[in-house]
């Protein structure tokens, strides 16, 4: 059986400040990093694995998206599992409260929150009187009060670009959804559009009739949006196709071999998320994978530094992407 000075030795830290640290010692200095340290270390050695974390209670889970919202894009499915299963790992007393019940339910006593979804200046401001410690997942709505985790879309769709005009594509197309303003009830340009439009501009290659949108991130949308573009353009399709999610993408690949288009002798495409089914369509989708469980891993340390170490500062962190190429390209 593990000891302190076992927790200490692997750690590289004195088994006073061990100790200390491991029973949540309020009274002791440290940077949050240290105590991250001899938790991982006393995890290693499975030193009182159950109850070295002390606990972090009434903490809000804000998921403002509709349950058939996630059953269209497993991605925020996804990120739900991962902030629970990363919340019980970091002894966060998480309660869930979801869009529908709205958010005058939720009580003014939380001592903070993790939030997925669009907010509302209203509900941001609720938010903003009730707790200064929150993060949200996937968006900045707050930067300058609020700290956030998100994939760098920016990057990504350039970065996309790149290696589109890299394989020889000159003939770029995009397909993707809208971004709902909850402020206004209208649909807006979408971040990857917004940087999709401007990049390939600055290179000259923009092309407004090789663009497709409409509200939704499902398969389906894919595939209507794609058999549009076949329609619409005919011999005059682009040879590739930045798509904006992976759900998206596995129903314009669904169109192209419903019209016989090969792919990707004809027509390239490439996409975004990595989900599970991309690997088995056909052909194989090429994308970028986004690694969610460090997205919510994040969210929940940010929380903590805030609440454990008193960080006062404000952080938005992005997390890095891969690209998958498989048979789509």
């Amino acid at each position: 059986m593990a000891t302190i000075k076992d927790v200490a030795k692997l750690a590289g830290f004195s088994i006073t400040t061990v100790s200390r640290v491991l029973n949540n010692d309020t009274s002791l200095s440290v940077s949050y990093e240290t105590k991250e340290k001899i938790f991982q270390a006393a995890d290693k050695l499975n030193y009182r694995k159950q109850t070295v974390r002390p606990q972090v209670k009434n903490i809000a889970f804000l998921y403002w998206l509709t349950d058939k919202e996630e059953l269209e894009d497993v991605y925020f499915k996804t990120i739900r599992l991962e902030v629970e299963k990363y919340a019980k790992k970091y002894n966060v007393d998480l309660q869930i409260f979801k869009i529908g019940q709205g958010i005058n339910v939720l009580p003014k006593d939380i001592e903070g929150f993790i939030a997925v979804g669009s907010f509302s200046s209203k509900e941001l401001d609720y938010l903003k009187n009730i707790t200064p410690f929150g993060v949200f997942i996937d968006s900045s709505p707050a930067p300058d009060i609020y700290d956030s985790v998100r994939p760098d879309l920016n990057y990504i769709t350039e970065n996309a670009i790149n290696y589109l005009i890299e394989k020889g594509h000159t003939n770029i197309g995009f397909i993707g959804g809208t971004y709902h303003n909850p402020d206004t009830g209208l649909e807006e340009m979408d971040i990857r559009e917004i940087k999709f439009r401007s990049y390939l501009k600055e290179k000259k290659l923009l092309n407004e009739d090789f663009i497709f949108v409409h509200r939704g991130f499902q398969v389906e949308n894919g595939y209507n949006l794609m058999k549009t573009a076949i329609n619409k353009l005919g011999d005059k399709l682009p040879t590739a196709f930045f798509i904006a999610a992976d759900p998206i993408a596995v129903g314009s690949l669904q169109a192209l071999n419903e019209y016989g288009i090969p792919i990707p002798n004809r027509v390239s495409v490439i996409s975004i998320n990595n989900i599970s089914i991309a690997k088995y369509v056909s052909p194989p989708l090429t994308t970028y994978h986004i690694e969610i469980k460090e997205l919510c891993k994040t969210a929940i340390e940010l929380l903590l530094e805030q609440k454990l170490n008193k960080r006062k500062f404000v952080k938005t962190v992005y997390i890095g992407s891969e690209l998958v190429v498989r048979k789509s390209t």
